[in-house]
């Protein structure tokens, strides 16, 4: 499964995709279980340290469509799928 990964987070992976060996689906869930094992660093980014749960300014598009607005977490994604993830995104005046 590929995964295209954004901004500030690509300085914690080393890279503008990832790469994960899964089966043929995979819910949101398992694979930042499986990111966050590959790459300890990125947890801390990607989650609140008090709850354990993902920050709401991460965003996970799947097929372009944000996964919170499918099943949350437990949105099942298969290789053929899309899937891009970013960081929070702010600036401006």
């Amino acid at each position: 499964m590929k995964i295209k990964i954004y901004a500030t987070l690509r300085d914690v992976v080393g890279s503008k995709s990832v790469h994960l060996d899964t089966a043929s689906e995979i819910t949101v869930g398992q694979m930042l279980k499986e990111l966050s094992i590959k790459y300890p660093n990125l947890h801390a980014k990607l989650h609140n340290p008090a709850t354990g749960e993902l920050y709401t300014a991460i965003q996970i598009l799947i097929n372009g469509r944000d996964m919170r607005y499918i099943k949350g977490m437990e949105t099942i994604m298969t290789i053929e799928d899309d899937i891009r993830m970013f960081p929070p995104i702010g600036g401006g005046r």
